[in-house]
């Protein structure tokens, strides 16, 4: 999507600007925001632990602040006990305030499982010039997605988002893999749903990030197919690859992607766990370089919001362009 890519040329040269000065040669001092989530516990074993045959050096969990949100259990049942086990068993700084930790850390990983307070959250840390990297789902909305990505433009702060799908093994090989002249993938994996959140950003997110890691951006409209059971949302890409996400509930649903192309018919090998995500967030880190870029988020949060668009409209075709100027980027004018 070309007009896409220049609307958002000017955020991918942040990651340029930023100067983490000996931090970058050092241990990188690390804040979380969001203690309700298994994530800030597997994270900080990563981290933390150098005995750990997967280590991920580079960088030390030393501060986190709680968040949670009361009228989500997911979070609210999860939340003390994580906090609990970061501060008692690794050490790590509770403080009361997202401004407090910004005061003690070089860098910050947002965790928070409820994507709704990410904007909220994300502004004070982007404001204090740190960069940012933000779990998924990186928003609870389109439009709170584009404008984390104006405001990290603004403060010429780094932040980028990813699925740890992205970088499973597997993916990376199926991504090399010469199945000549792609023509398009499925993917598939868990779409369970929460009522806070648009359908496919609570879990759908996961598969949704693997489709667009293999066909990057270009997609010019969906359509999806909706049941109790399961969810197949089909995007057309402008050069004419088709991509389908297939999401299921209450039944078995294996993280896959296969690849259609005119050499062959490829499918990812199973496997994969967090560390490769970590290397890439501590690079990122040191580096100030995003390994996604922001149009490559912009438009696939903009799929899974035209597919809840399509799913009101009984099934009806959805043109990204149209929900991306309804989050507030008519004209595709930078943020």
């Amino acid at each position: 999507m070309q007009t896409l890519t220049r609307a958002f040329r000017g955020i991918l040269a942040v990651g340029l600007t930023v100067a983490l000065g000996s931090a970058a040669a050092a241990e990188l001092r690390i804040g979380l925001i969001g203690l309700d989530t298994s994530h800030v516990i597997a994270f900080t074993q990563l981290l933390n632990d150098p005995g750990r045959p997967d280590h991920v050096p580079g960088g030390r969990v030393v501060a986190g602040f709680p968040g949670g949100s009361p009228d989500l259990e997911a979070s609210r049942s999860r939340v003390a006990e994580y906090t609990r086990e970061l501060r008692d068993r690794w050490g790590v700084q509770i403080m009361d305030s997202i401004e407090a930790l910004c005061a003690v850390v070089d860098a910050v990983m947002l965790e928070s499982v409820d994507g709704r307070p990410h904007l909220a959250q994300a502004r004070p840390v982007l404001q204090a010039r740190k960069p940012l990297f933000i779990d998924k789902p990186m928003a609870g909305s389109l439009r709170d997605v584009i404008a984390i990505f104006r405001l990290a433009r603004e403060t010429g702060t780094p932040c980028w988002s990813s699925s740890a799908l992205r970088f499973y093994p597997g993916l990376l090989e199926l991504k090399k893999t010469d199945a000549g002249a792609i023509r398009g993938a499925v993917s598939t994996g868990p779409a369970p749903l929460e009522p806070h959140h648009p359908d496919l950003f609570w879990y759908g997110i996961h598969p949704t990030e693997a489709l667009f890691a293999v066909l990057g951006t270009g997609c010019e409209r969906v359509v999806r197919t909706h049941t109790p059971d399961t969810d197949v949302v089909t995007g057309v890409w402008r050069d004419g690859r088709v991509g389908t996400l297939i999401g299921i509930r209450n039944a078995a649903a294996p993280y896959r992607v296969t690849l259609f192309g005119t050499k062959a018919v490829v499918d990812q090998k199973p496997g994969g766990d967090y560390a490769p995500l970590i290397r890439e967030v501590i690079r990122f880190f040191q580096t100030g370089v995003a390994p996604v870029p922001p149009e490559e988020t912009i438009e696939l949060f903009a799929f899974m919001e035209a597919a809840d668009e399509s799913k009101r409209r009984g099934g009806a075709p959805v043109t990204l362009e149209e929900v991306l100027a309804a989050a507030g980027l008519s004209g595709r004018r930078a943020p």
